[in-house]
């Protein structure tokens, strides 16, 4: 698995575990419900600046995002 689908897979188990819509996780993370999508299926190279606003969103480590 490389890291896009590490990433896409721990974007999407923890927003679901927290309840989230992409919506709400997009609001969150003040990012278009769109691109959470993208990063969702893997389809996007994010920067190191946006998994940092991904990580916060979610109340984890931005090097937890990527395990």
């Amino acid at each position: 698995m490389d890291i896009r689908q590490r990433l896409a897979r721990n974007l999407r188990l923890l927003r679901q575990e927290k309840g989230w819509s992409q919506e709400v996780f997009a609001e969150e993370a003040g990012l278009h419900r769109t691109y959470i999508s993208d990063l969702e299926r893997g389809a996007r190279n994010p920067t190191i600046t946006v998994v940092d606003k991904l990580a916060v969103a979610l109340g984890v480590t931005p090097g937890r995002l990527l395990d």
